[in-house]
């Protein structure tokens, strides 16, 4: 539900496995689908196709419909809309996998749509649009989502699939843990660089440090520990962004291993001129601090200068640029 860039990615190594699915989503996208089918590529050279004889395609959800299990990949802003029409056409308990970012998703989707079963999950890498029905995962990772009996005979389906998913008890720390990396979506947004050119820049990287130092003092106040999600724990990543270049280079190579044609979800969306999700990341800061009677200055900077003036997009700002908006 929602096929763009992780939807068409994740559903499609299913679908290149043999699964039955169903891809709902915008006529852009589907028209691209049936016209070209799935190429599926990643860092590590993998490479699927799936025929365009062989997608099942809608723009709404089939009134019949009685899916085993639902993956919800909408933008986070259309959480609510997309929850009212799967209510509408699914069966109560229908469970339905919430792979968006930010935090909240799963308890909006569950609010909007009680008779379903909502339940959270993280999607840990990059997926890009390369062009029509092209979709290319840029990072590593696996799947998360909270514990529960349903995906019991779908682990082995998804591991088989190449897409393999992790339960955890609780995904709140894994979700903050994600989101302090996604604090970089805004900043690759605004430079208009690929996410290896922009990670090569240290003043990008200022940027993104002083946005998860700020993050990390709003989630002590909060109680919150997010999990650690990459080579080095949170507390120790804006250090390391804060290293010169040469150095960067050479104690950050794993955070380095992005390819060329990778960028942000972010990115993709200014460039298709579509309202981003930054409400959902920097946002999100800027809530949870508002919570406990702080403020997170620097997270809602980010949100006005990609949200505040829209539908006029914002301007693409060299890494002085944004490092003096943040006031560095």
């Amino acid at each position: 539900m929602g096929a763009g860039a992780v939807g068409c990615y994740v559903g499609g190594c299913l679908a290149a496995a043999g699964v039955r699915v169903t891809f709902v989503g915008r006529p852009r996208v589907l028209d691209a689908l049936a016209q070209h089918g799935l190429t599926l590529t990643d860092r590590d050279g993998g490479r699927l196709q799936v025929p365009a004889a062989q997608l099942k395609l809608a723009t709404s959800v089939p009134a019949q419909a009685r899916p085993a299990l639902v993956l919800l990949t909408v933008k986070s802003g259309a959480t609510a809309s997309a929850a009212a029409e799967l209510a509408q056409a699914l069966p109560s308990g229908t469970p339905v996998l919430s792979l968006q970012n930010g935090i909240g998703n799963a308890d909006r989707l569950q609010q909007a749509a009680p008779a379903l079963a909502a339940l959270p999950g993280m999607v840990p890498y990059n997926v890009a649009e390369l062009g029509p029905g092209a979709y290319h995962r840029g990072t590593a990772g696996r799947l998360a989502s909270v514990a529960h009996p349903v995906f019991q005979p779908w682990a082995p389906v998804f591991e088989a699939a190449g897409v393999p998913i992790d339960f955890y008890g609780e995904l709140q720390s894994v979700q903050w843990g994600k989101l302090l990396l996604n604090l970089n979506n805004p900043v690759n947004a605004l430079s208009g660089l690929p996410l290896r050119d922009q990670l090569l820049d240290r003043g990008y990287r200022r940027c993104f440090a002083a946005l998860i130092d700020e993050a990390l003092g709003v989630l002590q106040a909060a109680g919150i520990a997010p999990a650690q999600m990459t080579a080095v724990p949170p507390h120790r990543l804006p250090m390391l962004l804060r290293l010169p270049d040469w150095l960067f280079r050479r104690v950050a190579a794993p955070m380095l291993r992005v390819d060329a044609k990778a960028r942000s979800s972010m990115a993709d969306d200014l460039a298709l001129g579509r309202r981003t999700e930054v409400d959902a990341l920097s946002g999100e800061v800027v809530r949870l601090a508002r919570t406990h009677g702080l403020k997170a200055p620097r997270n809602a900077k980010m949100v006005a200068l990609l949200d505040g003036g829209w539908p006029t997009p914002p301007e693409r700002l060299d890494s002085a640029a944004l490092q003096r908006a943040l006031k560095l």
